[in-house]
């Protein structure tokens, strides 16, 4: 007896349903895991799931904020890393932070509605719908922090045109050539401040660069570049002092991303300046860290640190085939996991009921497809079809724009939170 598949001119479901929300979350994938939920043999779970360890994000808060104390440093720690409210909340509730930096006018946007106070946009804001409804908030709340760069006079002009009666405070960006925004002189930078100083809606409150744009390595010749890079700031900012062109008595000096914050740190806390300063870092791949990138550049990497951070995301996917001898297929591709700097690392296998945990530094992942990881492994390892491989991850900037949703776990891999994105 032969079964015919019914074909039907139209292949829709008489009625679309709501879009399921998280992709590692069985039934409708609409509510989050509950609490409690021991991810690798629960019915509730999805393969693949990326998950964040508590126990490692709380460590990486206390470190950089016992950092940031001993240093006297302010921490604007940047969002656009994870755009979760839940993490970057605790950044400033558990990790002192002074509050969070942004790249775009969507992120500022984002943050207000994390409820989060101080926000640095880390940019030049020269959209005008933007611009307009950075001035309409910050006109609506006055005592919420918001600082923005400026590196040329179209921008300020721009900032003048759409922000209406609004005042707010802005730095001057340096950079240098080939580098990435920023002015690219002293004449250039004093032209700027004069026509910030001029203008009735802005107030020029600190210099700002981002060294990681120099592409320097952590070797003498690259902590030689970032350390000339600062004391370009450093000279900036004494010679706008020395012309009056600050708006207060007291102003910031701001540089420091995820890989030279030490560096930047030391070298503002050294500068002689002729007006009190504040140095401000901004890194934010710290609160997750990595087992790539991070782990290699970061400064609490680097021999002698005093302070360390943990690798706070994992993948995790299921062997999907074992097809030809020394090769596996297992279900994360490039739609899950970030691979422009490296491929995940795997670190653990796990029967398929999520029992035996065991190490998997004999394992190699040598390519990504879309949904597909190329896992090269011994021939007699015993890894079958189900199984499940844990995986540490490389530059987390480019991990959680991937998912809505991460489950929160502790080091059993239970449930403690749910984790939300919004990119």
């Amino acid at each position: 007896m032969s079964i015919r598949f019914p074909l039907q001119a139209d292949g829709l479901l008489d009625a679309p349903q709501s879009a399921p929300r998280f992709k590692s979350v069985a039934g409708t994938g609409n509510t989050p895991l509950a609490q409690g939920t021991a991810v690798f043999s629960s019915d509730e779970v999805f393969s693949p799931l990326m998950i964040m360890k508590q126990s490692a994000l709380e460590n990486n808060l206390r470190q950089l904020a016992a950092f940031c104390r001993e240093n006297g440093v302010l921490l604007a720690a940047h969002g656009k890393t994870s755009m979760s409210p839940a993490v970057l909340r605790r950044a400033i509730t558990d990790g002192g932070a002074w509050g969070l930096g942004a790249a775009t006018p969507a992120h500022v946007r984002a943050l207000r509605q994390f409820g989060i106070r101080n926000v640095f946009l880390a940019n030049e804001l020269v959209d005008p719908a933007g611009i307009r409804w950075i001035g309409q908030w910050q006109q609506q709340h006055p005592d919420h922090g918001f600082l923005c760069y400026v590196d040329s006079l179209q921008g300020v002009k721009l900032l003048e045109q759409h922000l209406g009666d609004t005042q707010i405070s802005v730095l001057l960006e340096m950079s240098v050539s080939g580098g990435r925004t920023g002015c690219r002189s002293l004449p250039q930078a004093l032209d700027i401040a004069h026509a910030v100083h001029a203008s009735p809606a802005l107030k020029l409150v600190g210099v700002a660069g981002y060294e990681g744009a120099l592409g320097a390595g952590r070797d003498e010749a690259g902590i030689q570049r970032v350390k000339d890079y600062c004391q370009m700031m450093i000279d900036t900012a004494a010679l706008l002092a020395e012309k009056q062109l600050f708006s207060d008595d007291h102003i910031i000096l701001s540089a420091g991303g995820g890989a030279w914050f030490d560096v930047v740190t030391a070298c503002f806390t050294a500068a002689n300046l002729p007006l009190p300063m504040t140095p401000l870092i901004r890194s934010g791949a710290y609160m997750a860290h990595d087992s790539g990138l991070y782990a290699r550049i970061a400064p609490f990497a680097q021999p002698g640190a005093c302070h360390h951070f943990d690798a706070a995301l994992e993948i995790w996917g299921r062997v999907l085939s074992r097809p030809e001898p020394g090769l596996a297929f297992v279900d994360f591709g490039r739609r899950d996991v970030p691979f422009d700097q490296d491929l995940p690392n795997p670190l653990w296998i796990r029967n398929a009921d999520g029992s035996e945990p065991r190490a998997a530094t004999h394992l190699r992942i040598s390519d990504v497809n879309d949904q597909h990881a190329y896992l090269l492994l011994p021939e007699d390892e015993p890894l079958q079809p189900g199984d499940w491989v844990g995986c540490g991850i490389s530059h987390p900037c480019t991990a959680f724009d991937k998912w809505r949703y991460l489950p929160l776990v502790d080091d059993d891999y239970c449930v403690t939170d749910s984790l939300e994105t919004a990119f």
